[in-house]
């Protein structure tokens, strides 16, 4: 649908010829590169009183803040200008430097400089008999409110979340990181979208390699189109073959300012509200933003609470079918007797079973997401007992294993990342494989080799596993458990440029 990756798309008619002295061919070149499109709004006056000049005032309508153009840009040229200071000073630079009171302006000199500004928003200015323009930028688009995130809600904790807008995504950060030392790099990608997006680092703090790897990964993307900053993911992650994220994303603020103090890398990208995070590392997935919003205490008992929800939507179903197939001496007399009388008329076996209702579920669940809101709950839960006992009655089930499954969904849904449940949720079914065809030794194999496959991962540079591959026991303090402020007072090993000091609180993503 998206020919994204195509190089022999209808190239773009704008050249980089320079501009030519004439206004009137200048407006016709424009009005054929955009085809006459009837929002390209061009508007002819003279300005100047004892010379007057022709002048065009060309912008977009919709892209373009026309308030600003009309208070700003015309009224000034038309009316408030004032010819008698003007000397022998180039009219290019009078005009900039005493007549216009619009904040940011620039030359430009050819079409492709020209076409990017209108595009971008701005109105160009043109005079004839001059051979280049003036730059006013007055973008006017709307944009959405800044508003609570929804794919990471918290008890306490800030409420503002990032926008589709890249300026004010940079400066959501700025407000709570108030350095100099925070730099922003702005590249511009994809041939027809030309989508701005950049990258943000703390000069000093941020390991120069891997900021360096950044640069050098954004600069290699050559598409037509970033519609959304997983385009970017994909393309600059080290691994592909994995189900599991090595770049981590995220719509709070405050995710991303931690993430920078700790050393990391931001990745920005205009027209979405989510923004990346590298290099990503496994326990960044499993902590929430609000282990650091409560007492140590509580965290790390919502942490190891977390871990368990975690194991227990990775290999809940697949402990099941393992123990009830292979291994039913390990329980109790009483139980096994129990889940047979259960399974007596169930014409599958347990994998079987087991593979229809995680499934159904899963179905269930997609349906909920996909569906709106009002009714996208109602569906999911009803669904789910709905079919659940329906499933019973009818005898494709057993209460015990209805009762597996939920326990493994309701575990999915506490893990922080969306992307790390859906890893879990595939992971999941090839275990249920390995336990229905070898018991526990399957489940153990694949675990084995699950294990091998996260320690040969990495995020740009950084072991996928560290702090636990290599073991690291400064780490330690915020890696399983987590520590008293006084204790999080370095950045992680693997990380950190230097051994300075954290500034505020520690990186709730890892």
């Amino acid at each position: 649908m998206r020919g994204f990756f195509h190089k022999d798309n209808q190239q773009r008619k704008e050249n980089a010829n320079g501009l030519d002295t004439s206004l009137s061919k200048n407006i016709e070149r424009i009005q054929e590169i955009f085809y006459h499109s009837s929002d390209l709004i061009i508007r002819e006056i003279q300005i100047g009183k004892t010379e007057p000049i022709k002048a065009g005032i060309i912008y977009i309508e919709g892209l373009a803040d026309l308030p600003s153009i009309h208070d700003y840009i015309m009224e000034s040229l038309m009316l408030d200008m004032d010819e008698t200071n003007r000397k022998q000073q180039n009219y290019f630079d009078f005009i900039k430097q005493q007549v216009l009171t619009i904040g940011d302006i620039a030359y430009i000199s050819d079409f492709d400089s020209l076409i990017k500004a209108i595009l971008n928003g701005g109105a160009v200015i043109l005079l004839d008999q001059q051979a280049q323009g003036i730059h006013a930028k007055a973008k006017g688009w709307k944009d959405r409110d800044i508003s609570e995130p929804h794919s990471q809600t918290l008890v306490r904790g800030p409420r503002e979340g990032f926008t589709e807008t890249f300026s004010t995504n940079t400066s959501l950060i700025r407000r709570k990181i108030k350095l100099p030392d925070l730099c922003l790099e702005t590249y511009t990608i994809g041939r027809m979208t030309q989508t701005e997006v950049g990258i943000m680092y703390i000069k000093g703090t941020a390991g120069e390699h891997i900021v360096q790897e950044v640069r050098k990964r954004i600069r290699s993307i050559d598409m037509d189109g970033v519609l959304e900053s997983a385009y970017i993911e994909e393309m600059i992650q080290d691994h592909s073959l994995t189900p599991f994220p090595t770049i981590y994303n995220t719509e709070r603020p405050d995710v991303v300012a931690a993430a920078l103090l700790e050393g990391r890398v931001a990745i920005l990208t205009q027209g979405t509200p989510f923004v990346l995070v590298v290099p990503a590392l496994f326990n960044q997935f499993y902590q929430s933003p609000e282990d650091y919003y409560h007492r140590a205490d509580i965290s790390t008992l919502i942490r190891l609470l977390r871990l368990l929800a975690l194991f227990i939507a990775f290999l809940g179903p697949s402990l099941y079918v393992a123990i009830t197939t292979f291994h039913q001496e390990m329980l109790p007399t009483p139980l096994p007797v129990g889940l047979a009388a259960q399974r007596e008329g169930i014409p599958f076996p347990a994998f079987v079973e087991a593979l229809l209702m995680e499934t159904t579920f899963e179905i269930l669940r997609e349906a909920g997401i996909r569906m709106p809101r009002a009714v996208g709950q109602a569906i999911s839960i009803v669904g789910t007992v709905v079919i659940g006992d329906a499933a019973v009655n009818a005898g494709l089930a057993s209460p015990a294993m209805v009762i597996v499954v939920s326990i493994t969904a309701i575990s999915s849904f506490i893990i922080p990342s969306y992307d790390m449940s859906i890893s879990i949720r595939i992971l999941r079914f090839l275990i249920m494989a390995l336990a229905s065809s070898f018991g526990l030794f399957g489940i153990f194999v694949g675990i084995f080799a699950l294990v091998l496959h996260l320690c040969s991962l990495s995020s740009f540079g950084v072991p996928y596993t560290a702090p636990f591959a290599p073991f690291i026991v400064s780490d330690q303090r915020d890696a399983l458990f987590r520590f008293p402020q006084l204790g999080l007072m370095f950045r992680p090993h693997l990380i950190r440029r230097t051994k300075k000091k954290h500034s505020t609180f520690f990186n709730p993503t890892s």
